[in-house]
């Protein structure tokens, strides 16, 4: 009998599986990256605390029935239950239940980086930091999303290892969600800019807002403004969100309006930390 496991998982992304020994075949199947969803909080002081999100991987391909459609159907950010079953140290879904639509959209070496992170990251290399955070607002001054900046210093990869769940993104959404305190989609993106020496985690609060749907349309990740002007999403996007603003995310080139402004106060009135340190 196959040994298994039982939980509820983030799906991180979806990958070509990894030629580790260089033995692979040239054209891998898929796997999907996960991280262990926590039922509450984590302690980072706690000494397993990083165990906690270590990534586990599962076939993405090969299956039949039901379960083909509902593994086919998932997007990274997505939330599941899910039993994998293991042969030989490899993983495969031997059950899956969606629970959480959020979305992961993963952009590198972008142009016209929104000003709003620009400034940000400035402020925190001048106050000699790596790392540091603030909340964007709408022109009304809503907050609507949160802003993680990491230095992508030389001999690392931020950007690989947010991708690859070997630097979680699931304490940063967790955060979010008790500030708020629901646990609605969120839509997180994660840029490099191609200009400066920083990678941004943009949780973004209401996913299907025009907020959201602007920074899609910048970095070209999926359907936005756009789309919605063409089917009518636009009008009801503005009616279900706080984003009555339009704080959009256009580049230094783009005509766009800045994602909000970076409050740089070191917690909002909503009880969210901005400047807490990662």
């Amino acid at each position: 009998m196959e040994p298994t496991t039982s939980g509820r998982f983030r799906v991180h992304d979806r990958r070509p599986r990894p030629d580790i020994d260089g033995t692979g075949p040239s054209d891998p199947l898929e796997e999907f990256v996960l991280v262990e969803h926590p039922e509450g909080p984590v302690d980072p002081s706690d000494p397993d605390a990083e165990d906690r999100f270590d990534p586990l991987y599962a076939a993405a391909e090969g299956y039949e029935g039901d379960l083909a459609d509902r593994v086919t159907s998932l997007e990274p950010g997505f939330v599941v239950d899910a039993t994998l079953a293991w042969t030989d140290g490899s993983a495969r879904f031997a059950d899956l239940e969606v629970v959480r639509e959020s979305r992961f959209r993963f952009a590198d070496d972008v142009e016209g980086m929104f000003e709003a992170a620009v400034d940000a990251w400035d402020q925190i290399r001048s106050a000699g930091e790596a790392v540091g955070s603030v909340t964007t607002r709408s022109n009304d001054g809503d907050p609507n999303g949160a802003l993680y900046l990491f230095a992508d210093a030389p001999g690392s990869d931020a950007f690989a290892d947010l991708r690859a769940g070997r630097l979680p993104i699931e304490p940063l959404v967790a955060r979010v969600n008790e500030s708020r305190g629901d646990e609605e989609p969120r839509e997180v993106f994660v840029l490099r800019p191609a200009a400066h020496d920083f990678v941004a985690v943009y949780v973004v609060f209401d996913r299907e807002g025009v907020l959201a749907q602007t920074v899609r349309d910048t970095y070209d990740l999926g359907p936005g403004l756009a789309a919605g002007l063409d089917d009518g999403a636009l009008d009801a996007a503005k009616a279900g969100s706080g984003d009555t603003g339009d704080g959009g995310a256009g580049g230094s080139g783009g005509g766009g309006e800045d994602a909000g402004d970076g409050d740089g106060d070191s917690a909002d009135e909503d009880g969210f930390d901005a400047l807490d340190r990662l």
